[in-house]
């Protein structure tokens, strides 16, 4: 299972930080991704963390703005947000796979998925 929070309404040029709380057995847990996504378009990936080593992925539109990191003991995933555009209005969900995805932000890989949380900027 897995539970987002975090989210909220800001201002273009500020930042948010979410939340993912993980529940349930480790293997399923390979892969957490962030993805989005905006009334009308297509669910797209945001960022990926592989949490055995690590290594972390991210969408070109957010290199350089959001970092996603992790903390084992408390089985929680999170996403930093700097620098928010308008064009981040989404809604953000939490997944998770026990494989390691290609390409990495590949929907149909990832088999848990988080309710969702809002982000608005304005």
């Amino acid at each position: 299972q897995l539970v987002e929070s975090g989210g909220g309404s800001v201002q273009a040029g500020g930042s948010l930080r979410l939340s993912c709380a993980a529940s349930g057995y480790t293997y399923n847990r390979n892969c957490m991704a962030w993805f989005r996504q905006a009334p009308g378009k297509e669910r797209e990936g945001v960022a990926r963390i592989a949490t055995g080593s690590g290594n972390t992925y991210y969408a070109d539109s957010v290199k350089g703005r959001f970092a996603i990191s992790q903390d084992n003991a408390k089985n929680t995933v999170y996403l930093q947000m700097n620098s928010l555009k308008p064009d981040d209005t989404a809604m953000y969900y939490c997944a998770a796979t026990g494989r390691t995805p290609q390409p990495v932000f590949s929907t149909g890989s990832y088999n848990h998925w988080g309710q969702g949380t809002q982000v608005t900027v304005s």
